[in-house]
């Protein structure tokens, strides 16, 4: 007994203040080698040094804007328990730092350890630069010799904006054919360094999609991988040949280098998106990173697998470490049919309910939450564009994502992990749709991205132990500007009673201005007078 008492304090003694300091601008880059246009850099630099910090640590991350619009850094994964004015989405917690204006946000690791990111989230920073890996690291559960950390981003050839404004002038059918280069490790995935492995010895690999699009699967021909963290859960070690990873998701996997260094090999990384038209070296694209046991060894070469020839990793086939068992009984089931409409011109709008998203309001979504008293339990006070959800505290909460259409999304909830309980098919016409129905039953796994491809939908559980407004958005830059996403309004009764947002925040939303009370307009009850007309989705493709 006072063997774990002392543990525990030399735990609560060693926990530190972390702090990193950050001025964002907009500088000309090459990332790619080929292309220079304006990006979003940290210090005057890409790519961002990757942020490392211990369970217990406090991140300071101290953000200094100087873009000419409001900005707001979201770490991807952390629930931000008690602190839910800290997880940086613009107009949902926070109004944004105003250009010229600094913030420092306080992100604390007591209760989660792994994998996950820092990025933009008010403008789209994310595509244009801003995003980082941000590790939480603890005593392992198992030993390795080394920790390697691997990135794979997309890198459009111009701003993320410029890009929006012209394909929304182009016929829609032609809106595909713009896609990005790739970057492994910060350079241009055809340039990248080596991994350099030892024989016999045993790795950790962090593989992270901080893509903005699109998809990666990641092999290492000859070895076997096993995945033991998915998105920040500790999972049983699970056998696959292949990671097959949407944007926004994690995994960290152990190999076991090979007992000779006769040859070199090449790890393996595809990428594409399923929900575009194939096009010779555009969709798919191949890059590999070499892995070298000895500098002058041969590469081994290995007869191309099909992708349906290979075991890639699903979150069907993961248990989490803790055993947690599924969520019982359902308090609340929210169903949401994701709806696009394709004009003639232009990209899709696309929406979780009646109206697209947009973070165009009077009040963020919390402060609304915050001063609304009784009517904060109503969804209408946040406004049509919101989609807001509202549960209440401590609920069992499944939700049903539908998607009819003809486009793979990326699903990622903030504030929470959930237990991705079944999959299966959304529509009957089999020549769409002819995948089994597949279920976790006992132990579900946890995580806070998930691929809802299409033609399927996808039901997932978590508990709303977690008072705040967090977005559930497609993770995907373009659906997410033309409307994919809901608000999740937790427990705002207990919200009002327990939370106090900093000055600073409130202080910024001034300067902006915008309001901190009442409504999405600003105003009381259900007059939204002063509230940007939503756009109405239907149903049209």
């Amino acid at each position: 007994m006072f063997a774990v008492i002392f543990s525990w304090l030399i735990g609560v003694v060693l926990a530190a203040d972390v702090h990193v300091s950050w001025d964002v601008s907009f500088q000309n880059v090459s990332r790619d080698g080929f292309s220079m246009h304006l990006a979003t850099v940290v210090n005057g630099k890409l790519p961002i040094p990757p942020v490392y910090v211990d369970q217990g640590d406090t991140l300071h991350l101290h953000v200094q804007n100087s873009l000419p619009h409001p900005l707001s850094i979201h770490a991807h994964g952390l629930f931000q328990r008690n602190t839910t004015y800290y997880d940086g989405t613009g107009m949902i917690t926070e109004c944004g730092i105003p250009p010229g204006h600094s913030f420092t946000y306080k992100i604390h690791t007591t209760d989660q350890t792994g994998m996950f990111w820092l990025h933009g989230h008010h403008e789209f920073e994310l595509p244009d630069g801003l995003r980082v890996p941000f590790i939480v690291r603890k005593k392992s559960l198992w030993e390795v010799d080394e920790d390697i950390l691997i990135t794979l981003e997309d890198w459009l050839q111009m701003e993320f904006m410029e890009k929006t404004r012209l394909i929304d002038q182009m016929p829609s059918k032609l809106l595909d054919h713009n896609y990005p280069s790739v970057l492994i490790n910060g350079i241009n995935g055809n340039l990248t360094q080596p991994i350099r492995f030892v024989p016999g010895k045993r790795y950790r690999l962090r593989v992270i999609s901080m893509s903005s699009t699109y998809w990666f699967r990641f092999r290492i021909p000859g070895h076997l991988m096993r995945i033991v963290e998915a998105d920040g859960i500790d999972s049983k070690p699970a056998a696959v040949e292949g990671l097959d990873m949407c944007p926004g998701q994690r995994y960290s996997v152990l190999v076991d280098a090979l007992d000779t260094a006769k040859y070199n090999y090449n790890i393996n990384v595809t990428f594409f998106a399923n929900f575009v038209e194939r096009a010779p070296n555009v969709n798919p694209r191949y890059y590999h990173i070499p892995l070298e046991y000895r500098e002058s060894a041969p590469v081994k070469q290995y007869p191309i697998k099909e992708d349906h020839q290979v075991k890639w990793s699903s979150e069907f086939d993961l248990q989490p470490q803790d055993k947690q068992e599924i969520l019982e009984p359902i308090d609340r089931q929210i169903v949401l049919g994701e709806k696009e409409h394709e004009p003639e011109v232009g990209l899709p709008f696309y929406s979780f309910g009646n109206y697209a998203f947009s973070h165009n309001t009077q009040v963020p979504a919390l402060m609304t939450a915050l001063s609304m008293g009784d009517l904060a339990m109503d969804p209408r006070v946040y406004g049509p564009q919101a989609n807001a959800q509202v549960v209440r505290h401590m609920e069992n909460v499944e939700l049903v994502l539908n998607n009819t259409n003809a486009r793979d999304h990326s699903f990622h909830l903030h504030g929470h992990v959930f237990q991705v309980v079944e999959l299966g098919c959304a529509v009957q016409d089999r020549r769409l749709c002819s995948s089994r129905t597949r279920r976790s039953l006992k132990w579900p796994m946890r995580r806070d991205t998930v691929t809802l491809p299409m033609h399927h939908y996808i039901k997932v559980r978590f508990k709303a132990d977690n008072p705040g407004t967090f977005m559930g958005q497609c993770h995907q830059e373009q659906h997410l500007y033309k409307g994919l996403a809901f608000v999740l309004v937790e427990a705002p009764d207990v919200l009002q009673k327990t939370l106090k947002v900093p000055q600073a925040i409130l202080d910024h939303c001034r300067i902006l201005g915008r309001k901190t009370q009442g409504n999405a307009a600003g105003n009381w009850g259900f007059n939204m007078t002063g509230l940007p007309q939503a756009t109405l989705v239907v149903n049209s493709i």
